[in-house]
């Protein structure tokens, strides 16, 4: 009888920047890849990590043992590919056990041409990098000599300084039109968007224009929109300077502003607020946030490496009216989301840190979308609270 058993895998070796090496099996495409070492604490998901855009150039890390338990299909990617640049995870699934499942996950990363690496200590590889930060990583089936992979890694790209947008944004513009009535128009900016955020928007009636992240202010103003979303991605927030101006643009002409995730950052940095780069960053679904404006606590899906820097304690004059902190992470007090309003109290525009379209959960910050509906309809003026949260750490 023939033998069905696997082929076995190729030894593969990882080595972060700082010279720690792990040694494991390929997973997925065989071959060698760079990035940024991150990792993520979500347990279900996978795909849509896989798919979001926020992770071009970055090597992620999964903290959860099994991966690959619900295989692949065609209907959960929040993008066309697979974006990440290697992925890391300790015990692949064998078997796809899921009724959707069109094909394993396995084979997926091998078709589109992603290294991976498996059966290594990810719990030591993750608190490594709670320790050390967020780091450059090489994983490679072809150079298997430590020192040799590692001085390729201290030769390649680092995130700090990287402008990404373009690289993930479409080239054209396109329209996902409003289910049921259509009630307004948003223009918004892809910085690496993911499906699920136009859809959230369509589904409250709401018809969104898609515009490259090159789009100017009168590109914005040409689709007549009642407001501007901009949305995730990757990079640096200091390194993206022509949307920040063009966001300014909008904020002064009186244009209600919606943005999550990069959108948060570059709304901090139109504003006037700095931008940092994060120990090891959040990335995950399960990220406790406040909600200053309603005292509510939310589980929150994240990924990002960069925050911004505004105080907690107190509102901050900007030329666009009053900015104050909306949202604060209740693990280590990074600021999770800004408002500004006019003289009049009335809400000009807001930004959140994390994903309220969260496709895979969790779903607490979906009202959110409906708050961008009031912000538009001219309706939200109730005040952010401003009481100071208690440690001033900034992710220890």
């Amino acid at each position: 009888m023939p033998s069905h058993a696997p082929a076995t895998p190729r030894p593969a070796i990882l080595v972060l920047e700082d010279g720690r090496t792990f040694h494991g099996d390929s997973y997925g495409a065989e071959g060698e890849t760079f990035g940024e070492a991150v990792f993520s604490t979500g347990m279900t998901g996978y795909q849509e990590t896989l798919t979001d855009p926020s992770y071009h150039r970055q090597v992620v890390v999964m903290t959860a043992p099994h991966i690959g338990n619900t295989g692949v299909n065609d209907e959960d990617p929040e993008s066309s590919r697979i974006w990440v640049a290697g992925y890391v995870v300790r015990d692949p699934s064998r078997v796809s056990s899921s009724w959707r499942a069109q094909r394993s996950l396995d084979d997926e990363l091998k078709a589109q041409g992603v290294v991976g690496i498996s059966g290594i200590d990810t719990r030591a590889l993750t608190r490594h990098l709670r320790e050390r930060g967020a780091m450059r990583v090489g994983i490679s089936t072809e150079t298997l000599d430590p020192a040799l992979l590692l001085a390729k890694v201290q030769e390649s790209a680092e995130m700090a300084g990287a402008e990404l947008s373009a690289a993930v944004s479409t080239q054209e513009a396109y329209v996902v039109p409003a289910q049921g009535e259509k009630q307004y128009t948003v223009a918004a900016l892809d910085l690496g968007i993911k499906a699920m955020t136009p859809y959230r928007m369509a589904e409250r009636g709401i018809e969104v224009h898609v515009l490259p992240a090159t789009a100017t202010i009168d590109d914005i103003n040409a689709v007549s929109p009642d407001g501007l979303f901009y949305s995730n991605g990757p990079g640096d927030p200091s390194a993206t300077t022509a949307q920040v101006e063009t966001l300014q643009a909008a904020l002064a002409q009186g244009l209600p502003y919606f943005g999550i995730c990069f959108g948060n950052q570059l709304f901090g940095r139109a504003l006037g607020f700095g931008t940092y780069k994060l120990k090891y960053g959040h990335r995950g679904i399960n990220q406790p946030v406040i909600d200053r404006t309603t005292s509510k606590v939310e589980v929150t899906a994240h990924n990002h490496g960069f925050a911004v820097d505004a105080p907690l304690d107190r509102a901050t004059q900007t030329p666009y009216g009053e900015a104050t902190v909306s949202h604060v992470n209740l693990n280590d007090d990074c600021v999770e989301g800004l408002e500004l309003r006019g003289e009049d109290g009335v809400l000009k525009g807001f930004s959140v840190q994390y994903h309220p379209e969260a496709a895979a959960g969790p779903h607490d910050a979906g009202y959110l979308f409906d708050r961008f509906k009031d912000l538009m309809a001219g309706g939200l003026t109730s005040t952010a609270a401003t009481t100071p949260v208690l440690s001033s750490s900034k992710e220890a």
